[in-house]
């Protein structure tokens, strides 16, 4: 068994995954593997929006009524929304399944 020739120089990295088309995740329901998921307590929002701001995911949208909720198809279950909500309207439960 010979040793493995680590590359010497950056030029030698071979790619990992590679996006060919920007945008192209929206064709891929990707959120099956989440341990945690957002849920909004309407009572308690005040329709900022701030978890549609810090979003990694870009799956949360507004709603008719104003209120905001995660497509779950793509949610990864991160925590960032409940995390940057300060009045509390989002809690990470955990998956059930």
């Amino acid at each position: 068994m010979t040793d493995k020739k680590w590359p010497e120089t950056w030029q030698e990295v071979n790619p990992g995954c590679m996006v060919f088309r920007p945008g192209s995740s929206s064709e891929y329901h990707t959120g099956s593997w989440r341990a945690k998921r957002p849920v909004w307590d309407n009572t308690k929002c005040i329709k900022c929006g701030l978890c549609y701001i810090y979003c990694p995911e870009g799956c949360i949208a507004e709603n008719a009524e104003g209120f905001f909720q995660a497509n779950m198809d793509y949610c990864k279950g991160c925590g960032i929304c409940a995390n940057e909500c300060w009045t509390g309207a989002i809690k990470m439960v955990n998956e059930e399944g």
